[in-house]
């Protein structure tokens, strides 16, 4: 399994992207029920975001911890999802 891009610093933007790790609400939970070619994946655009956030590092915009209620909302989002998914896999 990859590892976890966290750094223990769960911040989130305005685009609800991690400040710490880069990534979106949605791809930090359940990080570890995830398949690792997901993982994989989710990887490759942390590291996509970072390299652009460096290009960007003049530029701060307030962030805020992550609430209970951001973190429960993308947990039925990705069940949502999953749901979708296994419906209609087309």
């Amino acid at each position: 399994m990859p590892e976890s891009p966290c750094v223990a610093c769960c911040r989130l933007n305005s685009e609800k992207l991690c400040v710490g790790c880069y990534r979106h609400i949605t791809e930090i939970v359940d990080w570890n029920k995830r398949s690792d070619t997901e993982n994989y994946a989710i990887l490759q655009k942390v590291a996509q975001r970072k390299q652009q956030a460096e290009q960007c590092s003049g530029e701060q915009e307030p962030t805020t911890a992550i609430t209970q209620a951001e973190w429960q909302a993308a947990k039925a989002a990705l069940r949502l999802q999953t749901a979708i998914i296994i419906d209609d896999p087309h």
